[in-house]
């Protein structure tokens, strides 16, 4: 429950003296205080961005064994209680009054470790948010029932645990099975293992089978086991949290391995964060919130393929695992590995810059490791197949289908999910909307009901839809979905299985029988074996998407589907239909680093992220120009100018993909636009302080609709 804004307003003294933890008329008895220590420091369980900060509260005697630094605590806050977290306890309080006692302190598990309570602190100042914020994603919801497992004596007494560490640092050595091949590797796992805290970024070659990228993470984290250190690995999502978790097991004791996602359910996640929070276990794997697991004396943190958008957290602050990762390196001396199928500009940076070296394998290695890349779309494919360039499904991609199937599974990749995504009308060519909010129609299915144009925002249905343009009221496909594409492939190949994983149906792994397998980018299953060969339909879809990473990202999904399929010495092919000679020129020579490079230098030459930081102001026309301005004036004083573009006007809910800040809610400021304000790396220190300063006092005050203000989003350009 979050207190009355009006709590905040400087000019009411009564509302001000509960904002330092007192009350305005002190009373001369109270409880009895703790003889030692008798102040704690508490941050609150708010958004509120004027509330960001700690507060002092007395500590009653009856409360005093178990109020420590780090425990889950209640108090009265003007007049309400509120939850928060006790960071610290000092002899003395800077108030000048009598300080309002600590309410309850509801668990004595001190879940927030000084190390977690730095870093958020240091995430919200990156991105312009509230500490609060962080910790609501990195702290799980609390399951009372697992903490008595926690009680000394208990299952996860920290004091069994204290000299755990040196019975698991006599882990055997195992050799590495694919570090050797690849240039600095072994020179890398040599430095983890002798205690230090290199960092490197992995082009990863492989990935499927017992020599794949999962395999080379565990040994990374054996290493630094080894040398008596804690890791942390951060993957986008459970399918990639199983296989390193699997790999992880191999070269771990199981109870050494601790796994992070609220996808197991927070009873799950609870118990393995309270024995990551013990020293039960010195591993934490998981999803974007591991990245905060209180892992004890830190030596590794991994995040593989970066430049997955499951990686940004959805609520505020929007932070990036990899930034947070980044940050916690920094600050507890950690050693950092980036790796990936492909590169993205920001770890290219990274590696030019000389903040890390890269880790990739030698061009002869990479020849007998890798798949045959063909493109249908070259001058010799054009000769012998005009039509290819038209064609949804070339002549040389049904080839290589047909021959891929004799010898085991085949990957067809696409770019929508469902039957027909996209409709538009046969006379005119124009979209197909819905007449009640104006969102795109799709078909679901191929016949019956689900071949009933359906709005894909409202879900109401257009049986009898008609064209407001031209009156016609026959549909066209506009796009072919991945439901649309197997139906078409099964005829195509008759007699053999096809396979589809989108949408709500995502498949971890295939079996390595001959199928046709269908699958979204992003969605493409495992087969233990590899895939005889890959199809890599509507890459022109893929790079026409009216976002500054549309290349980049086209191209991260094409290594990540193409690393899936055997090598060329074993008759691996992909075959790719795309124009863009810059991405399909960098997946025809295998040289995800060189395409990241050129990405970045066209970046630095326009001055667009990464080669800035970027914030987005998202609000009313009126709030966002206030807050725009404030921003200038405090940045003025210093001499920082930021180059802005906007205000300009956003489309309505739906329309960009997000809903407005403020979407539905009476507005005072006019239509929603967006502000861009482009930051030099140099002052993005001085940029975001004052961010955060604008930001709580346009809270305090209340005089405008609030703005979101992001940092850093990839989907704003």
């Amino acid at each position: 429950m979050t207190p009355d804004r009006r709590a905040a307003a400087p000019e009411e003294p009564l509302q001000l003296s509960l904002l330092h933890g007192f009350p305005a008329s002190a009373a001369a008895a109270g409880p009895a205080l703790a003889a030692e220590l008798p102040v704690a420091r508490v941050l609150l369980e708010s958004s509120l961005p004027h509330l960001d900060r700690p507060f002092d509260y007395s500590v009653p005697a009856d409360l005093d064994a178990v109020a420590r630094p780090g425990v889950r605590v209640k108090v009265k806050f003007s007049g309400q209680e509120l939850g928060g977290y006790l960071l610290e306890r000092t002899a003395a309080s800077d108030a000048g009054h009598p300080l309002v006692p600590l309410f309850k302190v509801v668990s004595p598990v001190p879940v927030l470790t000084p190390a977690v309570a730095e870093l958020a602190g240091r995430v919200a100042a990156r991105y312009a948010g509230t500490v609060s914020d962080v910790l609501r994603v990195a702290i799980p919801p609390r399951m009372a029932k697992m903490e008595k497992d926690y009680a000394p004596g208990g299952l996860l007494d920290p004091a069994l645990f204290a000299a755990g560490d040196d019975a698991r640092a006599e882990l055997p050595a195992a050799p590495p099975s694919g570090w050797a091949e690849y240039h600095n590797g072994p020179a890398f796992l040599q430095h983890l293992g002798a205690g230090e805290s290199p960092r490197a970024v992995l082009s990863a070659l492989q990935g499927f089978g017992p020599g794949g990228w999962p395999r080379m993470v565990a040994e990374a984290v054996a290493a630094v086991r080894r040398s008596d250190r804690g890791a942390v690995v951060v993957v986008p999502d459970y399918r990639d949290l199983d296989r390193v978790e699997a790999a992880l097991l191999e070269h771990l004791p199981a109870g050494d391995v601790a796994r992070l996602t609220a996808d197991d359910g927070q009873t799950p996640r609870y118990r393995n964060f309270l024995r990551v929070l013990s020293g039960a276990a010195g591993v934490a794997v998981g999803t974007r919130s591991a990245a905060y697991a209180p892992v004890r004396n830190l030596g590794l943190v991994v995040c593989w393929d970066d430049g997955d958008d499951l990686h940004i957290e959805q609520r505020s602050p929007y932070a990036h695992a990899r930034e947070v990762l980044l940050l916690r390196a920094a600050h507890e001396s950690a050693a950092c590995l980036l790796a990936g199928h492909a590169r993205s500009t920001e770890t290219q940076r990274l590696v030019e810059s000389g903040w890390a070296r890269p880790v990739e394998a030698e061009r002869s290695v990479m020849r007998r490791s890798v798949p045959r890349v063909q493109n249908t779309a070259d001058s010799f494919e054009q000769e012998r197949d005009p039509l290819a360039r038209i064609a949804r499904l070339p002549g040389a991609a049904w080839r290589a289908a047909k021959e891929g199937l004799e010898r085991g599974p085949v990957l067809v990749q696409v770019a929508r999910a469902g039957y027909a995504p996209s409709l538009a009308c046969e006379r005119c060519r124009e979209a197909a909307r819905c007449t009640a909010c104006n969102g795109p129609l799709a078909i679901s299915g191929p016949a019956g009901s689900a071949a009933v144009p359906v709005c894909r925002w409202c879900s109401a249905a257009a049986p009898d839809w008609h064209c407001v343009h031209c009156n016609g009221v026959r549909l066209r496909r506009g796009a072919t979905g991945a439901l649309r594409t197997a139906e078409e492939l099964g005829r195509a190949f008759p007699g053999k299985p096809v396979v589809t994983s989108s949408g709500d149906r995502v498949l971890a792994t295939v079996p390595d029988s001959k199928a046709l397998v269908v699958a979204t980018v992003g969605a493409e299953p495992v087969a233990a074996g590899g895939y005889a060969a890959a199809l890599l339909l509507d890459g022109d879809s893929l790079l026409r998407r009216e976002n500054l990473r549309a290349g980049e990202d086209a191209v991260r999904r094409w290594f990540n589907a193409a690393a899936l399929v055997r090598s060329a010495a074993e008759g691996g092919l992909v075959v790719v239909t795309a124009e863009d000679t810059a991405g399909v020129g960098a997946l025809l020579r295998w040289d995800p680093a060189g395409y990241a490079g050129r990405e970045l230098a066209l970046r630095q030459e326009l001055s667009l992220p990464p080669a800035v930081r970027i914030a987005s102001v998202t609000g009313g026309r009126t709030a966002v120009g206030h807050f725009t301005q404030a921003v200038e004036r405090a940045l003025a004083k210093q001499g920082i100018v930021l180059r802005q573009a906007g205000p300009a006007p956003l489309p309505g809910v739906g329309g960009s993909g997000t809903a407005s800040p403020a979407a539905g809610a009476e507005r005072r400021g006019g239509e929603d636009v967006r502000t861009l304000l482009f930051i030099p790396y140099a002052e993005a220190t001085e940029a975001t302080k004052a961010m955060r300063a604008v930001k709580a006092a346009a809270a305090a005050k209340r005089t405008d609709d609030p703005v979101q203000l992001r940092l850093d989003g990839v989907d704003v350009l």
